[in-house]
C-alpha cells in the first residue's frame, strides 16, 4: 500500500509538471521568430545544408530596363522557398532589383512568420571609365564604387534580419573582364572599409564580408594573380566566394571534356555520365587549387562557391556546332552532383541560377547566357526539377500567373532526343 501511495504521488507530481509546461506561452510568436532570425548569422547559415543557396535575378523581359514588380519577386521567392532555398545572392544594388528583393522578402515575412530567406548582397565594382566610350583604366577605380558600397551598407542596416553577407564586386578582379576589371587593391580597400565599420558599430559585427570572383582571381589559377594585395585580401575577408564554370571550359579549356578511347564501348548515357563526372571533378579541382593557395599563406577560413552552373541551350560555343555541352540532362547531372558534394563538405553553393533571364544575351535568344536557370521564364521546370513537380512540391505556385509545369510536357524521350553527345577524343 505504501508503495502504491508513493507511486500515485509521483504520478500526480508528474501530471502537474507536465500540465504547467503545456500551459506556458508557445515560443513561436512572431516577435520571437524575428529575434531568432536576427540571431542567425552568416556563420550559422553558410555551409549548412538546411540553408541551400542560389543565385537569383528576377528579370523576365529581354529589355533589362523593365524591372520585375514586387509581386513578381514574391512569386519567385515562394517558388524558391518550396524548392528548399533559404539564401539568395544578388548584386544589383545600383538598380531597384536588390532593394525590391529585400522588400519582397520582408513583406512575405510579415504575411507568414514561418517564411525564412536570407541574402548575400553584392556591390558592383568597376574600374575608371568602365561602360563608357573611354579606354578603361584598370589601375584606377570608378567614382561609382563609393556609391555602390554606401547603398549596400544602407540596405544591410535596413534589413539586418535578411542581409547576412556583403560581397564587394562580382568577377571584378578577373582579367578577362576587360571592360571593367580592377586590381585587387581596390577590392581590398573596400573590404577593409566594411570591416572597419563592423568594428565601429556602423555595421553588425556578425555581417560577413567577402568578394565574389573567379577561382583564378583567388589564386587558384595563373601566377599573375599571386600578388601581395590578393594575399592581404584573402586575410581580410571573412570567407572566399569563388566562381567555377566547367561548362565554359568545355570550349576554352576542354582537357576534361569528351569521350575517351577507354569509354568508347560504354552506352551513350554512360559516356555522358562519365564525362559529366569529370566536369564536376574539374570544378572540385579549381576549388582545391584556391584552398591550397590560401593555405600556403597560412590562412584557414571558409571557401564557398559564389557561382557555378550549366546552361541548357546554346547556338554558339557550347551547342551542336560547338562543344555539345548544353542540354537539360547535363544540367540535371551537374546540379545534383554539385549539391551532393557541397552539402557533404559543408560548402554553400550559390548555384547559378534559379530562373532563365532573357536579357543577358538580348540579341541572341538562343545564347547560353539566357538559359542557365532551373526554371524557364514562363515557369516551366527543367528536367532537374521534374521530380519536384511529380511530388507536388511546386503545386499551387505560379510564375506570371501560370502554374509550374514540366518542360517538354514531361516527355522524357523527347527531352533525351535533344541531349548532345560530347565529342570523341581518341
Amino acid at each position: 500500500m505504501k508503495k502504491f501511495v508513493i507511486t500515485l504521488n509521483c504520478l500526480l507530481l508528474f501530471t502537474m509538471i507536465f500540465s504547467c509546461k503545456n500551459n506556458k506561452p508557445k515560443p513561436e510568436s512572431k516577435k520571437e521568430t524575428v529575434k531568432q532570425e536576427l540571431s542567425l548569422t552568416a556563420k550559422d547559415i553558410l555551409g549548412n545544408p538546411d540553408y541551400l543557396a542560389i543565385s537569383y535575378g528576377g528579370y523576365r523581359k529581354i529589355d533589362h530596363d523593365i524591372e520585375p514588380t514586387i509581386d513578381e519577386l514574391k512569386e519567385d521567392m515562394k517558388i524558391m522557398y518550396a524548392m528548399g532555398i533559404r539564401v539568395l545572392r544578388t548584386y544589383k544594388v545600383h538598380l531597384p532589383h536588390a532593394s525590391n528583393v529585400l522588400k519582397a522578402i520582408s513583406e512575405l515575412k510579415e504575411e507568414d512568420a514561418d517564411f525564412e530567406m536570407y541574402v548575400m548582397l553584392g556591390a558592383w565594382i568597376d574600374c575608371k571609365n568602365a561602360w563608357t566610350d573611354l579606354e578603361p583604366d584598370h589601375n584606377q577605380e570608378s567614382e561609382r564604387n563609393a556609391v555602390e558600397i554606401a547603398e549596400a551598407v544602407r540596405l544591410a542596416n535596413a534589413y539586418t534580419d535578411i542581409v547576412k553577407v556583403i560581397a564587394v564586386g562580382n568577377e571584378a578582379m578577373v582579367k578577362w573582364a576587360t571592360g571593367y576589371f580592377v586590381q585587387p587593391d581596390v577590392i581590398l580597400k573596400w573590404v577593409n572599409h566594411l570591416q572597419a565599420m563592423k568594428v565601429s558599430g556602423e555595421l553588425s559585427k556578425d555581417l560577413w564580408i567577402t568578394s565574389s570572383d573567379n577561382f583564378a582571381s583567388w589564386g587558384g589559377g595563373d601566377a599573375e594573380y599571386h600578388v601581395e594585395d590578393l594575399n592581404q585580401l584573402i586575410k581580410a575577408v571573412d570567407f572566399l566566394s569563388i566562381h567555377t564554370y566547367p561548362m565554359h571550359d568545355t570550349h576554352y579549356n576542354p582537357v576534361f571534356w569528351g569521350v575517351g578511347e577507354a569509354e568508347k564501348n560504354l552506352t551513350d548515357i554512360e559516356k555522358i555520365d562519365t564525362t559529366m563526372l569529370r566536369a564536376m571533378n574539374y570544378a572540385i579541382g579549381q576549388y582545391n587549387n584556391v584552398k591550397s593557395y590560401m593555405q600556403s599563406l597560412g590562412v584557414d577560413k571558409p571557401i564557398h562557391i559564389g557561382e557555378t552552373g550549366w546552361a541548357t541551350i546554346s547556338n554558339g560555343h557550347y551547342g551542336p556546332e560547338g562543344s555539345r555541352a548544353t542540354d537539360e540532362y547535363k544540367e540535371a547531372l551537374y546540379y545534383r552532383q554539385m549539391r551532393d558534394w557541397t552539402n557533404a563538405k559543408g560548402i554553400s553553393c550559390f548555384y547559378f541560377e534559379a530562373f532563365d533571364e532573357p536579357w543577358k544575351d538580348a540579341g541572341n535568344q538562343q545564347g547560353s547566357e539566357n538559359h542557365f536557370g532551373l526554371i524557364t521564364v514562363d515557369g516551366q521546370a527543367k528536367y532537374v526539377l521534374w521530380d519536384m513537380v511529380d511530388k507536388g512540391t511546386l503545386d499551387g505556385f505560379t510564375r506570371g500567373g501560370k502554374p509550374i509545369t514540366k518542360t517538354y510536357g514531361g516527355d522524357k524521350e523527347a527531352m533525351m532526343n535533344d541531349v548532345l553527345m560530347p565529342p570523341y577524343k581518341p
